[in-house]
């Protein structure tokens, strides 16, 4: 695995301590350490917040760039989809670049690209803007762990790693405040522009609080090509597999057919590289601890379970409650409230209290605030494989809810139709009282009528797809629920034990 290096890090400044030494012993971080953190940790924000800046904005953009409902989720995907396949070659091109030049030289691409987003006039144009968004994006978060785990002691990484997940949490729910204000204050070109600013920021930070290390390009030609091929490969077209699925009647088109041939040729090659390759780009073999696997399931099923529901309830604030894009980022802003309260305390959490406990009681809330909204209706106001399963779960989630939710409408609309009788009195009643009103506005009948039936269209539509967010928030519930098994398997560190320190064993 890319990011299995860094992790043992903590570990080996332990070992040079006393033989029983205490954890305390050692020195503090000091204030370069700490720029160095906070560069990581604003990189890690930048990174996930612009997963899901563009969801409360999205009717705009579809609108403004001619793009469909369905459609629209590219815009997400496709940021994921190529974030996921950076985040395993992070710790490689780290190696190969040195630290700090990696990092500068994607936090300028990235500025590029979020420009570039901005600036699009169409929909393909998005999509190729945010897949380099997600490219060099993606670099920001695994980094971030390494500058947490390789410049702090022992004793302070709970606080930095606490700091990463809180950060890693709230980008995907604080996203869709922020583009829901720019989008109504100013417009929603401004969610991509607003990234200027903060990675000037960022680059300052990097300069000031990263030594500059010397390249190491003669890494390309070792590398393991193998599995670097196959995981960009794999991991891309199984996403677009999932995405387009649905709308191309999965394994009746040719092009499905094609690129799920390719995503199996992907895999093999990832698979054959542990084998053949001297440091193969992904260490599956980690995944061989049932520990270590148990965490992945339960990152993989939260990281669907936190885009998909960072999708879904702006697009039912918009398009059921009629909510405005700020509106919509306002609701969202309530679910990262609490980790902000959460923040002070956790550290000593980690260290106190049970890891499973508080593992199996965050599933459970998780799972009971989807439970809570399958009652909405239309009036409700409503490390390497770590990292890449946190992502690829979301970009799983979002393309497996698109294909659910299509599905689950149609056949809702198809009941709801055949439910109705156009002999039924409620009907015609309905319909009779419709038209008067729109013949009492423009005095024809005949488009009085045809109102009062487009009237009766749409409330079918608006139910359907009322039903059908209620059971994909009931989805995700179970899923996280069905993690909750696994918490039971994980590993409590030792007295005197980090958590981080303890994930590298």
């Amino acid at each position: 695995m890319a990011e299995a290096a860094p992790s043992a890090v903590p570990g080996a400044q332990g070992a040079s301590n006393a033989p029983g030494a205490a954890p305390h012993a050692e020195p503090n971080a000091g204030t370069g350490d700490w720029i160095a953190v906070a560069a990581g940790a604003l990189g890690a924000l930048m990174a996930t917040l612009d997963i899901s800046i563009t969801n409360s904005a999205l009717p705009q953009i579809q609108g403004a760039i001619g793009a469909t409902g369905t459609e629209g989720t590219w815009i997400s995907t496709g940021y994921l989809m190529s974030e996921i396949v950076m985040i395993p070659l992070a710790a490689w091109l780290t190696r190969v670049f040195g630290l700090r030049n990696f990092l500068v030289g994607n936090a300028a691409l990235f500025t590029f690209f979020s420009v570039l987003c901005g600036l699009s006039g169409s929909l393909p144009m998005l999509i190729l803007a945010r897949i380099g968004q997600g490219f060099t994006g993606g670099a920001m978060i695994p980094t971030a762990q390494t500058i947490i785990r390789t410049r702090l002691p022992r004793h302070q990484l709970p606080v930095g790693m606490t700091l990463f997940g809180l950060i890693v949490l709230l980008g995907p729910l604080l996203g869709p405040v922020l583009g829901g204000w720019l989008t109504e204050n100013a417009s929603w070109h401004w969610c991509f522009f607003i990234n200027v600013p903060v990675c000037a920021a960022l680059l300052a930070l990097l300069l000031l609080g990263l030594p500059a290390q010397r390249m190491h390009l003669e890494e390309f030609i070792r590398a393991d090509w193998l599995g670097i091929v196959g995981l960009a490969v794999g991991l891309s077209t199984l996403t677009v597999v999932l995405e387009e699925g649905q709308r191309e009647r999965w394994f009746e088109s040719s092009l499905i057919i094609a690129l799920s041939l390719v995503s199996a040729i992907g895999m093999a090659m990832i698979a054959l590289s542990q084998h053949y390759a001297a440091k193969p780009i992904l260490r599956l073999r980690l995944m061989r601890n049932w520990h270590y696997a148990s965490v992945i399931v339960i990152v993989f099923t939260v990281g669907a379970g936190l885009y998909c529901i960072s999708y879904l309830v702006p697009q039912f604030l918009a398009l059921i409650a009629g909510y405005n894009a700020q509106q919509s980022g306002a609701i969202m802003l309530l679910a990262g409230l609490p980790a902000f309260v959460m923040m002070p305390i956790l550290p000593r959490l980690i260290s106190r209290v049970d890891l499973r406990v508080m593992v199996i009681l965050g599933l459970v809330a998780f799972a009971a605030s989807c439970l809570l909204d399958i009652s909405l209706t239309a009036q409700s106001d409503a490390a390497g494989i770590y990292n890449m399963a946190r992502n690829l779960g979301g970009s799983v989630g979002l393309a497996v809810i698109g294909t659910f939710i299509d599905r689950r409408n149609s056949l809702h609309v198809e009941r709801l139709g055949e439910s109705l009788n156009a002999n039924s009195t409620l009907v015609q009643e309905r319909v009779a009282g419709s038209a008067a009103s729109h013949f009492a506005q423009v005095g024809d009948f005949a488009y009085a009528q045809m109102q009062a039936l487009k009237e009766i269209v749409l409330t079918i539509h608006q139910q359907a797809s009322v039903m059908t967010f209620s059971e994909t928030f009931y989805l995700l519930a179970g899923a996280l629920l069905l993690c909750i098994p696994l918490a039971l398997t994980l590993k409590t560190p030792r007295p005197g034990q980090s958590p981080a320190s303890n994930d590298a064993h």
